[in-house]
This record gives structure tokens, sequence and C-alpha cells, in this order.
């Protein structure tokens, strides 16, 4: 059986192929796996998105749908099973969205990673490498992902960062 650390995060831009590797890493397990959605199909685009992912996902996986409730999704995986959040991202939007306290939510995230039995695989986009964004909205929002994704990196056992399809280990 191939071993992986507790807490890992795996990062990058836009179509780096960072769920790929994410699943690629969580199927040298042994099954069933569980996958924490955070996407809500608000429109077409979005749509076939997740419908892609899923395609791509043999009958061993488990979906859970939580665009909010991060945290209760993942402690509610039985004990043991690999967990794959993709993605930080979209949650951190959908709390923003909510008016939710996010950095209580990211607390309460990272408690819920320590306290899982099994592995845990976080997917995120990676945000802060571009242009201060225009408006306020979106600096918060860069600011809030760079606040939870330093939190979690600080407490995972590997980061990752894809880069073109090629990841690129950080620690």
């Amino acid at each position: 059986m191939t071993s992986i650390p507790h807490l890992t995060l795996v990062l990058g831009g836009a179509r780096s192929g960072k769920s790929r590797h994410a699943e690629a890493l969580i199927e040298a397990l042994p099954p069933p796996w569980t996958y924490v959605a955070t996407a809500q199909a608000w429109d077409d685009e979005m749509r076939v998105r997740i419908a892609e992912h899923r395609a791509r996902r043999s009958g061993d996986w488990l979906t859970l749908d939580a665009p909010l409730e991060l945290p209760e999704a993942i402690r509610s995986v039985t004990a043991g099973r690999p967990i794959l959040v993709d993605c930080l991202t979209l949650w951190l939007t959908n709390l923003m969205l909510a008016e939710q306290d996010v950095a209580a939510a990211g607390r309460d995230l990272i408690e819920a990673c320590a306290q899982a039995s099994g592995p845990v695989m976080l997917v995120t986009n990676e945000v802060g490498l571009g242009i201060v964004p225009d408006n306020a909205l979106a600096r918060r929002f860069r600011d809030e992902a760079g606040r939870l994704h330093q939190a979690v990196a600080a407490r995972a056992g590997r980061v990752v960062f894809m880069v073109a399809g090629l990841p690129m280990q950080v620690k």
C-alpha cells in the first residue's frame, strides 16, 4: 500500500492539472475514496466542468457535495477512508458570497482535517501570482485565499504546486 501524508495541499493555476494529480495520488491508495465537491452548478459552463470531473472518476468514489459545510462533510466520512476536497477556492467563494466568517470556517476546516482518521488531500487555485485586482471584493478574495493556503500549508505534510501538468514538490 502506498503511504501519503495525513494532509496534502495541491495548488496551482486554472487548468494546471491539480485535480487530476490529486486524484491519482488518492487512487494509489486502496478504494473506496471520498470526493468532497465544493462547486455549485450556477450555469451551463460550470455544469459541464462538474460533469467532466465526475466522468473521469470510477465507481470506487463516493461524492459528497459541500458548497458551504466542508468541515462537516469531512467529519462525516467513514473512518480511514481517503478524502479528496476539490476545491478550497470555490468553497471560499461560496463562504464569501454567503457572508460567512471566513477565518472561523478556515480554522474549522483545519481542525476537521486534523481529526480525520484517513488521509486528506485539498485541491485549490493559487490566485496570488497575478496583478493586484482592481476591486475590493477580488482583493479580499485573493487575500483570504492566501491566508487560507498559508494556514493549510503550515499543517500539511506535503504541498505540491502544479505547473502545466507537472507537480513541483514544495514541502
